[in-house]
This record gives structure tokens, sequence and C-alpha cells, in this order.
């Protein structure tokens, strides 16, 4: 295997302010830190599974503006293998403005998808990219998503189902599409946010929740809860709640859950049980609040395992 996870998903960069207040009308204040840093659930994942030693590869299309060099600039930077970037000359790229609450680490995200189109499985972008795409998946242990670049999602998962290699979604808060029911029979793997697992399911519960997902035939389902954890089951009738580590100060929320699914993948990627895989993901989850910015603070595999270490 060529790489332990490759993913597919959007890109972003990410100008995130600390405030004393989110905005709920019209409202002038003072940032107490600022930080421009890159996004993006799957892309941020990824950048936590690199600093841990994973192998990774990132397949997205950025523009060929400032922003879309800086994306690729800083993959490139933190090991993350972006041969499957494709550019967009004449395009924009994708950014998010994250205003981060001081005394909670709340959020308020803005996006500007830019105008770089999504990747397709047809007409220029197969002549250009499929072939290399698709070696790229095939030689994964690990394909991980989150439903973005729809048609060129679901032909991923499909290639990566042909070749025998693990498909792992993400569904992150206020992201359920009614489509995603079409891709989740694909899936192996699927970790989503409580807000996610409810739209999908209905469930009133977390646990009624993740049953419900499993019916669409994951092997592994969670559904994560922030501070109060997350539940995990899996089609052999193993369940586990894995309770959330607690940091001495929480800075910032943004990129958490991408952290959380990073360590989950790279537990797995190693062949670790479920137990131990949730606890690496629950610890880069904590880890990675300490700091303005998705990926701050994320952990090198050193740091993560005397954080663990500590709390027995």
């Amino acid at each position: 295997m060529k790489y332990d996870v490759v993913g597919l998903g959007v890109c972003t960069m990410d100008l995130l302010m600390v405030v004393d207040e989110l905005p709920g009308g019209e409202l002038v204040q003072r940032a107490h830190a600022s930080a421009l840093a890159g996004g993006g659930p799957v892309a941020t994942a990824l950048v936590a599974l690199a600093r841990l030693g994973a192998r990774c590869a990132m397949l997205d299309l950025v523009g060929g503006d400032l922003i879309g060099r800086m994306i690729v600039a800083e993959l490139d930077a933190e090991g993350v293998d972006t041969a499957g970037m494709v550019i967009d000359a004449g395009s924009t790229s994708s950014q998010a403005t994250v205003l981060v609450r001081k005394r909670d680490g709340a959020r308020a995200i803005t996006f500007a998808p830019g105008t770089s189109a999504e990747l397709s499985p047809a007409g220029d972008w197969l002549r250009r990219c499929l072939s290399p795409f698709e070696e790229m998946i095939r030689s994964a242990k690990i394909l991980h998503l989150n439903g973005r670049h729809w048609q060129a999602c679901l032909k991923a998962a499909r290639m990566a189902r042909d070749a025998g290699v693990l498909v792992s979604f993400d569904g992150g808060s206020h992201r359920f599409r009614p489509e995603h029911v079409e891709l989740l029979p694909l899936v192996d793997i699927c970790i989503v946010a409580e807000e996610y697992a409810a739209s999908c399911t209905g469930a009133s519960s977390p646990g009624q929740a993740a049953q419900a997902l499993l019916q669409y035939g994951p092997r592994v389902v969670g559904v994560t809860s922030g501070t109060r954890g997350s539940v995990l089951l899996t089609r052999d009738g193993e369940i586990l709640h894995q309770p959330a580590y607690p940091v001495e100060q929480v800075i910032d929320t943004t990129g958490a859950g991408d952290a959380y699914h990073g360590g989950f993948l790279f537990g797995l990627a190693r062949g670790l049980s479920l137990k131990d895989s949730a606890r690496y993901a629950a610890a880069l989850g904590a880890l990675n609040t300490r700091a303005l910015g998705g990926r701050a603070a994320l952990p090198t595999l050193d740091q993560l395992q005397q954080f663990l270490e500590r709390r027995g």
C-alpha cells in the first residue's frame, strides 16, 4: 500500500479571529487574535494523520489564485501528497471566515466556495485526472470522504470498494443532504456529528441514530457529541462510549471533529482496536482545541501518546 489514507474533498483557506461576541446584528469589534490557516474537513483530517506519521494524499480542485497556491503549499509542508490536486488556473479558491468567541470557543463561520468547479468524473477532468486518481485510491488502505465533489465522490467510493479499500465518511454538523443516502451503503466507516445523525435518521439520541445508520451497511458507525464524547457501534455488535478528554483551556474548536477523524483513521490504518482508535480520536480532538485554527495544535505521535499515558 502506497498510502494509509487518500482524501477527496474541498480545501479552504480560513481567516480566524478571536472576538468577544458572535454577531447577532451590526457590530464592530476588535479581535484579540487572528490567524490564516488551511482548512476543510478532509484536508485537516489528512494533516492530522500526516503529523502522526501516516502516508496521505489529497484529491481536490483549487483555483490558480494566491489562495489556491497557499492551500497546496501548506499541504506540501505538512507532508500530504498533493499530486492529486488539480489547479484551475482561471478560477478562485474556497475561503472561510471563522469568528471564535473568546469565552467558550463557540464559532460563527462564513464560507465562500470560490469559482472553481466541482470535480466531475466526466469530460476534461476524466481525460486529465481519472487515471492517476484511480491509481492513488487503489493504492490506499482507506479513502476518506465528506460528500463534496459529489459525482466524483460516488465514483471514488465505488473504485475503492472494487479495490478492497475501506471507505470512510465524515458527516459534519448542518451538512446532511438527502443524496448522501446513496453514498452510505458504499461506506465502511461512518462517523458523523450528532446534528448530522439526527437530520439523517430522525432519531432522538446518538445511540438510536448510530443504530439507524448501521442499517445502511457500514462496518463501524460513530456519532460525536462534543464534550459529551462519542458512541461507536460495529456491525459485529460491539458498542463503545468514548468520553471526551478535557483540556486546561479551550481556545478554538475549529477542526476538532476533523482531528477526531484523523486519529480514528490512524488507529485503524495501524491495526489498532476500536477502543484504542477511539482513544486516539478523542485525544486528537481535545488537543486540537488548544490553539487558534484547525491545525495549529495537532500533535505528533509522541505528543499524543504522552497525553494518553498521563490519563491512564
